[in-house]
């Protein structure tokens, strides 16, 4: 070696293919392990997302349908859509052999309890021998009543909160405000009774009659549909379509509900398949992505005419 006076040269060219060698190595062990992670995060993300889908699929066995009615209904959060669709879905698999709305809401827009309403009559009658339950946990109150009325029994907790059929329309009058500040309310229109309910306007005797007529007809159309439901089961009460709540216990006698049970018992006792299968629809990608790391963000044009019904 010490005659050849390149061996220097030919150890610092194989010492540094060595290390070159030495870190293409570590640099595809960087990569497979990366990969392999990301696999890992996919798999666990794909799961995550896919399980409520995957617990709809034929089971082999007969089951309950499950479909949540939670929160205000409107059209921000669309819980009558999503109730819709949970129960197409539920109708639609062979091993239903019936269907329980979990129901916990205050109530909301007139017109998407009674569309939601309507649906659920509809569907009835396409499947009759499959029976259609509401188990009612802490409140089933207004809008959320109009649509339980469809339903073949409805069942309680004794502190539940039930009732409330009545229509409430709010808002705030600031003509008076506005003339002791010293400014001067400019409002044009074509028609007598386009600004009605103007925050801003003096009120009108002609345009609150208007006004209460509307509340009028939104309560017997509620009330019609409760006495279409519930049938002879109502009991003679005046204080029944006044707008009040009962509890649970008390709103049995009244023919509001019909006796005290969950969903868990009313799936074994009265629909007799105690396996408990959730139709209830999943959010979109993104909200989904952010309930499960925590995150959770508060959610037509809206009138000032807001009538609902709680």
């Amino acid at each position: 070696m010490d005659n050849d006076p390149k061996w220097e040269r030919q150890l610092i060219e194989k010492l540094a293919s060595a290390s070159l060698l030495e870190q293409k190595r570590t640099r595809q062990w960087r990569i497979f392990f990366r990969l392999t992670w990301l696999g890992v995060f996919i798999s666990l993300f794909a799961f995550l997302f896919m399980q409520s889908e995957q617990d709809t699929m034929a089971l082999g066995g007969s089951h309950t349908a499950v479909i949540d009615l939670n929160g205000v209904i409107d059209n921000e959060n669309n819980i009558t859509g999503k109730l819709i669709e949970g129960l197409e879905l539920a109708y639609a698999d062979k091993n239903t052999k019936g269907i329980i709305i979990r129901a916990n809401s205050p109530g909301g827009s007139p017109v998407l309890s009674g569309m939601a309403n309507d649906e659920i009559r509809r569907l009835k009658k396409l499947h009759p021998a499959i029976p259609l339950h509401i188990a009612v946990e802490e409140v089933c109150a207004s809008g959320c009543y109009y649509i339980a009325a469809a339903a073949d029994k409805i069942h309680v907790d004794k502190a539940s909160i039930i009732g409330s059929i009545g229509v409430v329309s709010d808002g705030f009058g600031f003509d008076k405000a506005i003339d002791k500040l010293g400014v001067e309310r400019r409002l044009v229109t074509a028609g007598t009774n386009k600004a009605m309910n103007d925050p801003f306007s003096p009120r009108n005797p002609a345009q609150e009659a208007i006004h209460q007529s509307l509340l009028d007809e939104i309560h017997q159309q509620f009330i019609s549909v409760v006495k279409q439901g519930r049938g002879n089961r109502l009991k003679d009460n005046n204080e029944l379509f006044s707008g009040r709540v009962w509890l649970g216990s008390s709103s049995i006698a009244l023919g509001l509900a019909d006796d005290l049970g969950s969903v868990a018992s009313v799936a074994r006792d009265q629909i007799k398949a105690e396996k408990l299968v959730d139709f209830t629809p999943s959010d979109d990608l993104t909200s989904r992505v952010a309930k499960r790391i925590g995150v959770t963000f508060a959610g037509g044009v809206r009138t000032l005419f807001d009538t609902r019904l709680f």
